[in-house]
């Protein structure tokens, strides 16, 4: 029972953890071209993509 008191602890340190690095990905827009990506590794690497159209901010 007193391994309880130092798991809970651990486990909410380590939940608020992943939860602070998914809400920074959210901040430096890393889900933004969700379907440039899933086609991207569809393209074949011998011809040159045309260059993507960036969103800047």
């Amino acid at each position: 029972m007193t391994i309880l008191y130092l798991l809970i602890p651990v486990t909410i340190l380590m939940g608020l953890t992943g939860l602070g690095a998914f809400f920074w990905t959210l901040k430096s827009h890393q889900y933004e071209d969700l379907a440039g990506d899933a086609e991207r590794i569809l393209h074949d690497d011998d011809t040159p993509m045309p260059p993507r159209k960036e969103n800047v901010r």
